[in-house]
């Protein structure tokens, strides 16, 4: 049965950003996922998850001055000890939190730059943040993002991803399928579901997370069906855990009847 995380960053808007642990649990969830929060300490958070009976399944390494439009670093020619420093303070509260999967963005490389020398640094700095989480027992993950969601993301693509990870070489580096984007960027979901998670075993995909396409709300609006790729997942022998990385269009908890349905089906 899939395990289904609630993503702190983009659900629970109704809550201040650390009662929303409290509320995730009260709604059922087990797990969860965010993306940035650095500004609480690593102590902070764990006391979160140990109260609400929580386990925090992924969160990003600090990508930079987000607050100033960046979105990473790991592709930029330049900030290779930035993103050294970077990653060793994600793998510090890796270790406190718990959490096994530390999600590592590309960035948004200058308009001028040279994509190749681009690719070249995003994979030597891959390389070198997963030789460092195999210390940790940690997974590094990327996650291609649709062009029209991050204008000039480097990562817009499943299979750019995956000739990455799979030119790196090391086994804790896994690609996220974010439903959402791979459909606004590619379409054709069920058969890229079915080619990457041929072998489960050996399925380089380390997450999924989920969206209503196209508005980003609850994955029972638009135009995808998500109970059709749920059961495929499912049926594929997919153990991980799918992050519901969406906006509620209303309340959060009153939008939460598509999770009922699913587990109330899949019983």
């Amino acid at each position: 049965m899939l395990r289904f995380a609630a993503n702190l960053s983009t659900m629970y808007h109704e809550y201040e950003f650390l009662d929303r642990f409290f509320a995730a649990a009260r709604d059922g969830f087990t797990g969860v996922e965010y993306r940035l929060a650095y500004e609480y300490a690593a102590t902070t958070l764990a006391g979160q998850l140990r109260e609400n009976g929580l386990r925090l399944v992924m969160f990003n390494a600090p990508s930079g001055k987000w607050h100033e439009g960046e979105c990473g670093l790991a592709a930029l020619p330049g900030r290779e000890r930035e993103f050294r420093d970077s990653m060793l303070l994600a793998f510090e509260y890796a270790q406190v939190l718990e959490c096994q999967n530390i999600h590592v963005l590309a960035g948004v490389p200058a308009a001028n730059a040279n994509r190749e020398q681009a690719r070249s640094i995003y994979a030597s700095n891959l390389a070198w943040a997963a030789e460092q989480a195999r210390l940790f027992g940690v997974e590094i993950l990327i996650e291609p993002i649709a062009r029209r969601s991050i204008i000039g993301y480097f990562l817009n693509r499943q299979e750019e991803a995956h000739a990455i990870v799979e030119q790196v070489a090391a086994p804790n580096l896994k690609v996220i399928m974010d439903l959402y984007h791979c459909q606004l960027e590619e379409g054709d979901l069920a058969a890229k579901i079915r080619k990457y998670l041929a072998d489960p075993k050996q399925s380089r995909i380390g997450h999924f997370q989920i969206g209503g396409v196209p508005d980003h709300h609850e994955p029972d609006t638009g135009e995808v069906n998500y109970n059709y790729l749920f059961k495929l997942i499912d049926e594929l022998g997919y153990e991980g855990w799918v992050g519901c990385e969406y906006r509620p269009a209303a309340g959060t908890a009153e939008g939460l009847g598509w999770l009922k349905k699913w587990k109330a089906a899949a019983l």
